[in-house]
């Protein structure tokens, strides 16, 4: 019976198999930059989601938040950044399916049955039962295996790119939000002075000291002023939902921000910051993806050598109550296809991701050349603004409403003071926004906080496998 010759395939298989293990993937995130290391980000589980029900729904801040506060929710529950980090775990899973051995196959074949005299019913059948397995060489499994674990690397990357750009624009966003409050007390301080200034040309146009239509450029200094309010207000809640909208929120429950809004500090020199610049995900992510196109160069020449099947077996013959076993394999002969076009095709890939890695440096120089001018602009921008202009214009503005009152100066000289100390005011707080969102790009494209570039090293080590 072919039930007792069962185990001699059982044998095969394992003889076929012998040697073969399969390597589990392990993780390979990217060393994290050190600008924002220490905030834990998305770990996706090993154990898919399947709804949305399954996501995790962040507890919504309230009252007054704090820039660590912003940054530590939107790493963790930023849509896009859960986007990138399953990118990640999906990567993991092909590269556990590369390292899978291919399936053998079971073939059953039954022949002379069914017919007439001899040949009726199964009494002269010819039965075989034959087990193939298809055997890669040229390391074709080990190699498809190192493209895909690079592939994971890449994904890596890309997922340490996201968390930087992340990282920074929250910050940004949570500059606006400071801009904005700090552009409302302005406004508010503003109006309050041309309600102040009304009162006093009232007074002086009821005791007839000055015409009634220096009353009536005060009543539209006055509107104008609170339009300036109202309209900052409006300001200020659209950008706290585009902050909560860097945690997946739509509606903010936050009151306030605190931040060092007024604090600037010295800039380091672009020599000093463009040692760093190899720190940069964008730039670093290049040393993975050259190591893959080599790799995919690799696996296409090991395609271009063909592969054989083994068969093995056994056949029963009925009609003289027979077996037999049965062995045999097969190759392809590559006359034709010898795989050229992918060879030349992953060759043209290397010589592109070479040219791209160049490309990459120059631009990311590029931009850190041009943000430092913006960023030493802005520097010197703010401390003319608040040690020279702000308080001369404040000092003009008190000397000419202080006049005004004694019967010194029109109510002109007061306007244009009023005007020129909002102005300057102003000027003053988008100069700090400049100056603030000018730091968070810098710190992007050096991967590093600006005031530890002076006590620490440029990390250069590669991405390791394990995290």
């Amino acid at each position: 019976m072919l039930i007792k010759h069962l185990p001699y395939f059982g044998i095969l298989v394992m003889l076929v198999l012998s040697g073969c293990t399969l390597d589990r993937p392990g993780r390979a995130w990217p060393e994290p930059r050190p600008l924002g290391r220490d905030f834990a980000a998305y770990n996706p589980p090993r154990k898919p989601i399947h709804s949305q029900s399954q996501t995790f729904q962040p507890e919504e801040p309230k009252g007054v938040i704090t820039l660590r506060q912003a940054l530590s929710l939107a790493l963790l529950n930023n849509p896009e950044l859960t986007v990138f980090s399953w990118e990640v775990r999906a990567g993991e899973a092909r590269t556990l399916q590369a390292g899978l051995l291919p399936n053998p196959e079971l073939e059953i074949e039954m022949e002379e049955w069914g017919g007439t005299r001899d040949r009726k019913d199964f009494d002269g059948a010819e039965t075989s039962i034959r087990l193939s397995q298809l055997i890669e060489l040229a390391g074709k499994r080990d190699k498809r295996s190192r493209v895909a674990t690079l592939e994971r690397n890449v994904a890596g990357w890309d997922y340490e790119s996201k968390r930087l750009d992340i990282f920074t624009q929250t910050a940004k966003a949570f500059i606006e939000v400071l801009a904005t409050q700090k552009r409302i007390e302005v406004t508010g301080e503003t109006l309050r002075l041309a309600n102040q200034v009304l009162e006093t040309v009232a007074e002086r146009v009821k005791a007839g000291k000055v015409s009634p239509l220096e009353e009536s450029k005060a009543k539209v200094a006055l509107a104008t002023s609170r339009i300036e309010y109202e309209r900052s207000k409006r300001e200020l809640e659209a950008t706290r939902k585009k902050l909560s909208a860097m945690w997946g929120s739509a509606s903010p429950a936050f009151t306030r921000v605190a931040g060092e809004f007024e604090t600037v500090r010295e800039i380091p020199s672009i020599q000093d910051l463009l040692i760093y610049i190899s720190q940069n995900p964008d730039l670093a992510r290049w040393r993975t993806e050259i190591e893959l196109r080599e790799a995919a160069i690799d696996l296409e020449d090991a395609r271009g050598v063909p592969n054989f099947t083994v068969t093995a077996g056994m056949q029963r013959f009925n009609e003289t109550n027979d077996n037999a076993f049965i062995l045999g394999f097969s190759i392809p002969f590559p006359v034709f296809n010898r795989n050229q076009g992918a060879k030349l095709e992953a060759r043209y890939n290397l010589s592109k991701t070479l040219e791209e890695e160049r490309a990459a440096g120059i631009r990311i120089r590029t931009d850190l050349e041009q943000i430092y001018q913006e960023l030493s602009s802005s520097h010197l921008e703010v401390v003319s603004l608040k040690n020279d202009v702000v308080p001369a214009a404040q000092l003009a503005f008190d000397a000419a409403n202080e006049g005004y009152l004694q019967g010194k100066f029109g109510y002109l000289e007061v306007l244009d003071a009023q005007r020129t100390l909002f102005q300057a005011q102003g000027q003053y707080i988008l100069a700090l926004a400049a100056y603030h969102k000018a730091v968070a790009d810098m710190e992007r494209l050096i991967g590093q906080r600006l005031e530890e570039t002076s006590s620490t090293n440029p990390i250069t080590e590669e991405a390791s496998d394990e995290k």
